[in-house]
């Protein structure tokens, strides 16, 4: 059960994702992201997770898992013993523009709408938008386009998120899966008090 993406720099990584993944499988979701990361109010362990079989982002995950999810790995984390400094852990949805970090992705969230970045451009241009539509039989990324079909290796993206129409669709506020106000504490995510060492 790998993290689909992980930023993780000055931390045991191996030793982390041992302590992480348990978690996972014990509350039956995926890891999507796993970064430490630093803002104003000090440094941050930020894990998103998702379903494992949800084809809307951040369906099902509710602001009680993600408050469950974070006192387990909490007290996981203190048994290590990994993380020295102080530090918040915050567990949330990956939201509704949830970012694509694999080819599984693309094909998970056909039919929904996207956004594709390209090392290259393809007709002067490099941000491609439109419904995407799987892989094709090479594995190639597929999607509609307002220019028409297009497929490209994966290997040529950049980067790639899921686009949310938040005019035509509400706000957050509206309580929409996945959505910001679906996260837990303080309306981001759920998240353990800061540990002094």
């Amino acid at each position: 059960m790998a993290i689909a993406h992980e930023r993780l720099h000055g931390l045991d990584r191996d030793a982390l994702v041992a302590a992480v993944e348990p978690v996972l499988r014990a509350h039956g979701v995926q890891g999507v992201e796993l970064m430490w990361r630093s803002d104003p109010g000090g440094w941050v362990l930020e894990l998103t997770v998702e379903h494992p079989d949800s084809h809307v982002p951040g369906e099902g995950i509710t602001l009680d898992l993600c408050a469950d999810i974070s006192r387990d790995l909490s007290a996981a984390l203190d048994v290590v013993d990994l993380i020295r400094q102080k530090y918040r852990l915050q567990v949330g949805s990956p939201g509704l523009e949830r970012k694509l970090y694999r080819p599984s992705d693309y094909a998970r969230y056909k039919g929904l709408m996207g956004s594709i970045k390209l090392k290259q451009p393809i007709d002067n241009q490099r941000v491609h938008r439109g419904v995407l539509q799987g892989l094709t039989e090479d594995g190639q990324v597929n999607m509609d386009t307002e220019r028409g079909p297009m497929a490209v290796d994966f290997d040529a993206i950049e980067s790639g998120h899921l686009v949310f129409d938040w005019k035509a669709k509400g706000s957050a506020s509206d309580g929409a899966p996945g959505s910001p106000s679906r996260k837990a504490g303080g309306g981001r995510s759920a998240h353990r008090p800061q540990r002094s060492r």
